[in-house]
């Protein structure tokens, strides 16, 4: 074997090793396999919002254990699953842009799943968006899901009254 063929060689399966290492979460509640003849699952994780930390999403993708690059489609669903306090919803960012509270690789060329969440002061409601960093098919993939507040007895006239 000549040494570039070595080396073509050893970095394809530090490449497949790398993205098998990055399938694996800590969160993962769920992995359905979609076929015998496929590689590709579909998998569940269970996250926490790590500063309103009564809401719990559920985020299924779909993974390919042999690919450079998972598929961008996504889906969300978030409910309350603990208490919110006024403690919580005035340390977020209330911007209109929200923050980025969860990312997760789906490819080794840059592309990117975030979790993003977005207070709605009108409806007194949190949104939670699921969106890819890589345009497919001239449109980004993207999911929502929200949680209202409306029987929290918190809402942002109590968080801005308590500062």
């Amino acid at each position: 074997m000549t040494h570039y063929l070595k080396k073509a060689v050893f970095i394809g399966l530090v490449s497949v090793g790398l993205i098998g290492l990055s399938a694996c979460s800590d969160s993962e509640v769920g992995d359905v396999s979609l076929g015998v003849f496929t590689t590709k699952d579909i998998k569940i994780d269970a996250l926490q919002d790590p500063i309103v930390t009564g809401v719990t999403c559920h985020i299924s993708s779909i993974e390919a254990d042999l690919d450079f690059s998972d598929p961008s489609d996504s889906s969300i669903a978030c409910r309350q699953t603990g208490p919110i306090t006024a403690e919580m919803l005035a340390a977020i960012d209330m911007s209109d842009s929200g923050e980025v509270i969860f990312k997760k690789s789906k490819s080794v060329f840059f592309k990117n799943m975030k979790l993003r969440r977005i207070y709605d002061a009108d409806s007194n409601t949190l949104i939670y968006l699921s969106y890819s960093t890589k345009e497919t098919s001239g449109s980004f993939k993207h999911s929502i899901s929200t949680v209202p507040l409306w029987n929290t007895g918190v809402d942002v006239t109590s968080v801005q009254s308590s500062n």
